[in-house]
């Protein structure tokens, strides 16, 4: 096996930076599967740590990308073959193990999932860790209760990766979503995923400190945090449910308990990185099925590998929309 092009992150002076490398298969770290990559995607934790704008990665160096799709050329586990398409994303992938932004990936056999009949390896990289994570979060929400004739959903981040994908999947369920957004050009957008309603982040009080507000909402999807969260808390529906799995609006959370005892307000954190294999074959076989999310052209856009630096500034700006696939192979 010849030398192939990887994106490696190197700690430069006390400061994580990544650039293009040429490695060899002994380099990458050790694993029963061999995979020829054929997409990776971007996801925020992946600009963080691409930029060093995070403290993301564990160990130097480290190749980048906790997704990844691709074929199978070699493996010393019997439950997959030379030829099988399959999906890694999660584990310690792009953060304490080479991850997906290499022409090559080792992992270990316990961390690859076979690809679900119904979704091409491009679709499941359109998809990726956020489209997982939006899968996970609504799966959660509906065993704790959630249903169409609840209420109403909403959905802040709208224009993310994990909220564009939530969008379209509720909608497609039957959910009446309310996208939260701070982006005023973007409405048409997402209305075209689904969304009934937009509510303008300037329109939000976040600085309304009262134990409770007006209940809105049944149940909630939650990439920002910080202040957001908070209100969220304080504006849900008696037994509303609220599933967190982002801090890009602040990490601390200030809130009282008259929520959860007077409303019944569930908050629900979402870990997609360390979820069960046995939960993520149901997860991944609802994304190939009833979750498969019906505009995904209109969420994602597709670069070469080489142009992958270009889209990590956008995205922690904020200025980036819906998911972005990188062709590796």
């Amino acid at each position: 096996m010849s030398a192939f092009r990887a994106y490696r992150i190197f700690d430069e002076g006390g400061k994580a930076g990544g650039r293009f490398v040429t490695m060899t298969l002994d380099e990458l770290d050790p694993g029963e599967v061999v995979i020829r990559t054929a997409y990776s995607s971007v996801n925020y934790k992946d600009a963080l740590a691409g930029t060093g704008a995070g403290k993301i990665i564990r160990r130097f160096p480290c190749v980048g990308g906790v997704d990844a799709a691709g074929v199978v050329e070699r493996s010393l586990d019997e439950r997959f073959r030379p030829g099988d398409e399959v999906i890694v994303t999660g584990y310690g992938m792009g953060v304490s193990h080479d991850g997906g932004y290499s022409e090559w990936l080792r992992v270990p056999a316990d961390w690859v999932v076979p690809l679900p009949r119904g979704l091409s390896l491009f679709e499941s990289m359109a998809l990726g860790t956020a489209g997982f994570t939006a899968a996970l979060s609504i799966h959660r929400l509906e065993q704790n209760d959630l249903m169409p004739q609840n209420g109403k959903v909403l959905v802040t981040g709208a224009t993310g990766g994990v909220g564009s994908l939530a969008i379209t999947m509720l909608a497609h369920l039957g959910y009446h979503v309310v996208a939260l957004t701070a982006k005023d050009g973007e409405q048409e957008y997402l209305r075209s995923l689904g969304a009934r309603e937009i509510l303008a982040r300037k329109d939000v009080n976040l600085d309304d400190v009262r134990p409770l507000g007006q209940a809105q909402w049944a149940g909630a999807l939650d990439a920002v945090g910080g202040s957001t969260l908070s209100w969220l808390t304080r504006t849900m529906q008696q037994n509303g449910v609220i599933a967190s799995f982002g801090n890009a609006g602040g990490a601390e959370l200030h809130t009282t308990v008259y929520p959860f005892i007077l409303r019944g307000v569930r908050l629900i954190g979402i870990d997609s990185a360390a979820t069960p294999m046995h939960l993520r074959h149901v997860i991944w076989q609802r994304l190939a099925d009833a979750l498969h999310p019906s505009q995904l052209e209109l969420v994602t856009h597709a670069i070469p590998f080489m142009q992958l630096t270009a889209a990590f500034e956008p995205m922690l700006q904020g200025r980036s929309r819906g998911r972005t696939v990188v062709k590796i192979d």
